[in-house]
């Protein structure tokens, strides 16, 4: 329980500061903790997931990048995560904690290595199907689409304020379709719905301090604390997984 707290404590710091990545920290821990693994750590998320991102969204929504490039985005990622949340209640547990692991080093290999190209917003709205898409399918599975979503926002070189605004508004449309999606696989009660809106109670404690941080700490800094938090996370699920340390 301590490290579930602490981990939405961090994710509650890294979205108020960044405006997305809570999931990178908070499922990872989650899942290694909880017996259930990653559907119990997705289902868990939901809430917070929702409302960090309805606050975020109508907070910033004089900044939303025009066009229909979010749109498209958000028609597509609604058919990714129906998919994806098949997967969550079909796949073995072993292979969603590899999922969740996958994305999490790959996120944190794309900025590291700062491969993401620089794109245009014309080329982002011809992207915008296929990114939500698998952004979709990755929302669903594992909750974690960073890998997709904040590497091609990043791309796009959008400011903060439009940054936030527009992966805000993507995440509130996809979790109102995941929700359901859950309750229909079976994978989300009254029970885990309590409990998630338990966990947003703590996550939003620190949407603030992270807000403050971003503005006052260097960003280098914030990046290296959490890049080297998000490797360690992973490389334990992986071992959990493969090696079968516990």
């Amino acid at each position: 329980m301590i490290w579930i707290f602490l981990s939405l404590a961090i994710g509650g710091i890294l979205k108020g500061a960044t405006g997305a990545g809570a999931p990178l920290v908070a499922i990872p821990v989650i899942a290694l903790y909880h017996p259930e693994g990653v559907p119990f750590a997705v289902t868990v998320f939901v809430i917070p997931s929702l409302l960090a991102n309805i606050w975020q969204a109508w907070a910033y929504r004089a900044d939303l990048v025009p066009g229909p490039m979010v749109w498209l985005m958000v028609a597509a990622g609604i058919g990714g995560v129906l998919g994806g949340s098949w997967m969550l209640s079909a796949l073995a547990p072993e292979f969603l904690s590899l999922i969740v692991a996958g994305g999490v080093l790959t996120y944190v290999g794309l900025r590291i290595t700062r491969l993401a190209p620089v794109l245009s917003l014309r080329a982002g709205r011809i992207l915008g199907l296929p990114v939500g898409l698998a952004a979709g399918i990755l929302q669903g599975s594992s909750g974690i689409s960073a890998p997709v979503t904040l590497t091609f926002f990043n791309a796009l070189r959008l400011e903060r304020p439009a940054f936030i605004a527009t992966v805000s508004l993507f995440f509130v449309v996809l979790t109102l379709v995941q929700i359901p999606a859950l309750m229909a696989f079976g994978l989300l009660d009254a029970e885990r719905l309590a409990i998630s809106a338990g966990a947003f109670a703590v996550l939003s404690l620190f949407l603030p301090v992270g807000a403050w941080l971003g503005r006052k700490l260097a960003a280098s800094v914030f990046d290296r604390v959490i890049l080297t938090l998000l490797i360690l996370l992973a490389l334990k699920l992986v071992a959990e997984v493969v090696l079968g340390f516990g």
